[in-house]
């Protein structure tokens, strides 16, 4: 082979291999890291359970995470529960109001003072009572108790005596020990000065104090109820979102489809022989 020839074959060799050759390095990609399936799977089986106490709060916004149309009746119960109850609360306090401003204008007109608002036995005693009486008979000497038993003080100073004295007809001396106990419970019990009334003369008026009271007593009566169910509605959503989540989970987790439902049998005559 001539030289001419030698040098021809290497210089095509050496195109060759520069054409081949990368003109750069090029820098190489990372491959996107995907999770393994286990931790995909641990997500997609700890999400759910954010629903029961989701709906613990608000009922039915569990359902609605767990994609369920039901939780549109939770929530519309809630709504209607808590604005039945704000309405009976509103109703209770009217009413409370309005009898206590016939007892103040009415059964406690005819007493000096400013009159001011009682607790509730109070206005509950009224109710029954035609009269308070006198809390002290004697205001300008020794403190003596009413002794009508036909007013409210009248009769609770007859109890103090029926409890606290051997004779109730037969005082005992007014330093004694009794004697002291019996004029200690009644001073505890008795009705004062300020809280005076008397509804002589004015029956009808006091038909209507006892009407406003029932009816402030049934207002706050359905406002207990209305709570009642509100808590109600909050524990079954809750037990809804968790039986739900619980079949989600354990159930088509593993391929199977759980179904609940209550299997029973209705026993037959059978054809007469």
């Amino acid at each position: 082979m001539s030289r001419l020839r030698v040098s021809r074959v290497l210089a095509a060799c050496c195109c060759l291999a520069l054409s081949s050759a990368p003109l750069g390095a090029q820098p190489r990609q990372p491959a996107p890291s995907v999770p393994p399936s286990s931790a995909v799977t641990r997500v997609s089986q700890l999400s759910p359970w954010w629903a029961p106490p989701l709906s613990a709060v608000v009922p039915g916004l569990g359902q609605g995470l767990l994609g369920q149309q039901r939780g549109v009746a939770y929530v519309a119960a809630e709504v209607y529960l808590i604005l039945r109850a704000l309405g009976a609360q509103r109703d209770a306090r009217r009413e409370r109001d309005a009898y206590r401003e016939i007892a103040r204008t009415v059964a406690r007109a005819g007493f000096p003072g400013e009159r001011p608002d009682g607790a509730w036995p109070y206005y509950e005693r009224m109710q029954f009572v035609l009269e308070s009486g006198e809390f002290n008979v004697t205001p300008g000497g020794p403190f003596t108790p009413e002794s009508d038993v036909s007013t409210f003080n009248g009769s609770i100073w007859r109890l103090a005596r029926e409890t606290f004295w051997r004779d109730p007809d037969a005082a005992p001396p007014e330093g004694s020990e009794e004697y002291r106990r019996a004029i200690a419970f009644y001073q505890q019990r008795a009705v004062g000065d300020a809280f005076r009334w008397s509804w002589r003369d004015a029956q009808l008026e006091q038909d209507l104090y006892r009407q406003t009271i029932d009816r402030s007593n049934e207002s706050a009566r359905l406002a207990r109820q209305m709570v009642g169910l509100l808590l109600a509605n909050h524990a079954l959503s809750l037990v809804d979102a968790y039986v739900s989540v619980r079949l989600r989970v354990y159930g088509e987790g593993q391929g199977v489809t759980q179904r609940v439902g209550v299997r029973g049998s209705l026993p037959l005559p059978g054809p007469a022989r």
